[in-house]
């Protein structure tokens, strides 16, 4: 399969340019992409928003694990809205960026796009979440996100 350059986001470097607040997706580097398979989809042949919502889970986790060595839970999802649907063959990119780091949380902004898989291959937005999860212990209790080192 062959894809123009402007679609290939995984060998551009992480930037923080920004447009109307928000970075451009063109400027991070994504963190999964996956190709849509036949048992991800409805009979109609669109992806079912489940498995975008389980990906675009994983992949907030992947950028809220870069802050720290600890367990995470989801906590929060918000406001998923699909405003393009996903089809059989679509390289679906999500893309991440942390909005905050709490004491015990982190949330993290998440853009999913997706390259058409027919030519051509055109990418098209597909939803754009914020996710917020909280570091846990062992017993699942909260903890700091970061350790303290007991310099005030």
């Amino acid at each position: 399969m062959h894809y123009q350059r402007s679609t290939i986001r995984e060998k551009m470097p992480r930037s923080s340019s920004k447009t109307a607040g928000h970075p451009s997706a063109d400027a991070l580097q994504p963190a999964i992409r996956v190709v849509m398979m036949p048992r991800d989809a409805n009979y109609v042949g669109t992806i079912f928003g489940g498995v975008i919502l389980n990906h675009l889970d994983v992949a907030g986790a992947v950028e809220a694990y870069r802050h720290a060595d600890r367990r995470f839970v989801t906590v929060a999802m918000h406001e998923v809205k699909f405003i393009a649907p996903v089809f059989v063959g679509d390289l679906v990119s999500f893309y991440t960026e942390t909005v905050k780091i709490g004491t015990t949380s982190v949330t993290v902004r998440v853009t999913v796009e997706a390259v058409r898989a027919k030519s051509p291959h055109e990418t098209a937005r597909v939803t754009q979440a914020e996710v917020v999860y909280v570091a846990i212990d062992q017993a699942g209790k909260p903890v700091p996100v970061r350790e303290s080192t007991g310099i005030a």
